[in-house]
This record gives structure tokens, sequence and C-alpha cells, in this order.
């Protein structure tokens, strides 16, 4: 399959509409129509219905979707780092961050540098509402995250840092004067919800307590901003990493250590189909220097 006819067929997939298709490519309708007829008889089944008003994909053009899409983002991704080093410019490795504490990274963001003068470190923020949508849609290369990461198109490298959970708490909030906390104090709290998936929110905010008592489920933030603006205004309490303390000092927000919650542990991560040798390099530096407890 050619370059451009797997370009027609993945705008098609994203568009249903072969009109819009041929526009955004600067081709003809005929044209997209003859490359999705020619990519049909050659794998010998229907890659989408058509009738006179809709166009969706069929269940084996939606796993040819799903397959030839990432393929095809590395592709462009090779391409491109081929024409900056053509050029002379320097390669980049954009680094997603669902948390602010990049400062925390300088030892290990140091230690690349000196390995790899050629590579530029671009370090992007990432909400929490769905992280590893941002690899997938390559808005970044390689994502910090806590654990458990359970992605099957992701690979999951070394561990970088652990760091203890603490309760933020409005200042003013009866439990900001306590000396630690239990999960247990949650199911008498409205707790902030909005990090997904589920399975990735419930490592450090636990749907339960461990006697069993529902944890009420309050407003929804994305980020460390909306955190600390639902907090401090006391309508909300929220786990969160320890590194909040140095990075989020407010006098509108106190933070008190959660006393059963276990360590948490953030690791590298990035699409398996995605891997380049600066993914690589900055992940067996990760693996040689061992995890930083903060």
């Amino acid at each position: 399959m050619e370059i451009r006819d797997i370009e027609i067929f993945l705008t098609l997939a994203r568009e249903l509409h072969f009109g819009r298709t041929a526009e955004l490519l600067h081709v003809t309708p005929a044209r997209v129509s003859q490359a999705i007829k020619k990519q049909e008889r050659r794998i010998g089944g229907a890659l989408f219905v058509r009738t006179s008003h809709h166009v969706r994909l069929t269940a084996l053009g939606r796993q040819l979707h799903d397959d030839l899409l990432p393929v095809h983002r590395g592709l462009r991704r090779s391409l491109e780092r081929a024409a900056r080093t053509a050029k002379g410019e320097p390669e980049v490795l954009r680094l997603g961050m669902v948390s602010s504490n990049s400062e925390d990274l300088r030892p290990l963001l140091t230690a690349f540098t000196s390995r790899r003068p050629d590579c530029t470190v671009q370090i992007r923020a990432v909400g929490y509402d769905d992280p590893f949508s941002a690899l997938r849609g390559d808005a970044i290369d390689v994502l910090l995250a806590w654990l458990p990461i359970r992605e099957p198109d992701l690979t999951v490298g070394p561990v970088v840092c652990t760091e203890p959970i603490v309760l933020c708490v409005a200042s003013t909030h009866p439990l900001a004067t306590r000396r630690s906390v239990s999960y247990e104090d949650l199911a008498d709290e409205d707790v902030l919800t909005g990090a997904t998936p589920d399975y990735w929110r419930a490592s450090l905010i636990p749907t339960h307590t461990p006697s069993g008592r529902l944890i009420p489920r309050g407003p929804s933030a994305v980020d460390g901003t909306q955190v600390l603006v639902i907090v401090g205004s006391g309508e909300a309490v929220c786990p969160v990493h320890a590194h909040a303390l140095r990075y989020y000092d407010r006098p509108d927000i106190a933070y008190v250590p959660v006393r059963d919650a276990p360590l948490s542990h953030w690791a590298l991560c990035w699409r398996t189909s995605g891997e380049t040798a600066a993914i690589r390099a900055l992940a067996d530096i990760a693996r040689e220097r061992g995890p930083q407890a903060l």
C-alpha cells in the first residue's frame, strides 16, 4: 500500500466523507474513491459501508485503521526527524508531565543531554483527563506518569521516582490540623475526580475506604491549578503526590500525610510503535540511575 493511499484511507476513516477527505488532501473525490476500491480489492474485503447519505467503517476497516494509525504516525515522525537532521536541526524529544515538578527531573535530563547533545528535551503539560491520549495523538513522545499503567499499546519503562501521598485540604478544613489522616477519613468528604482511566485514578484516590465505605466523588479537576482552586475554596479534598508541598505552597492550602497510602511510583511510558533511539536513551539513563526518592 502506497503512503498516499494510507493517508487517503486514514483521512476518510476520520472524516467519513469523500468530499471533505478530497478537499483536505487536495485531490478529487474520484481519486479518493479509486484509492479505497484499490485497497479493498487488494485486501479482499470492504473497508467502508457507503450509502447516499452515510459513510462508515466496517469491522475490517476499523481493524485496519487501528493497525495503520500508529504505523503512519511513526513513519511521519521518522521522516520529520530525517529532514531535521538533513538541515542540521537538533532532534526534539517531547516529554509529557501530569505533574509540575520538572526541577526534580533536572539530574535525569542533564544526564540525557550529556549523552545525547544532538537532542533537545521539550516538556509539555498533560492533563489528568486521559493523559495517554497525548501519546496516542502524537502530541508527546514519552510520558512520566504514576503507576499502574495498563495500556496494551504502551510500553512501561523504568521507574524514575517515588514519593508519598498527602491529602490536600483547605487550610480552614478540620483535617488540616491533623498530624496524619487515613483513607478511611475520605468517606466523610467530597473527593475530587477527573483523572481517567478509572483504574489509574483509583491507585491515587480509591473508590472505597479500607473498611469498604464508599468515598464520595466530588467536582472534577483535570490539572493541578484546578485542584488548588477547588480545594482552597473548601469544596472538596484530594489526595495528591507529596511534591506538591514544595511546588504548591499556598496560605489557603494544607497538606496532611495519608498514613495508609502506599508509596507512589512514577515511570516513563511511550507508544510501543513510536519508540525511538532518544526514548531508549532516556529510559536507559533512568534505569541506570534507579528510582529517586522525592
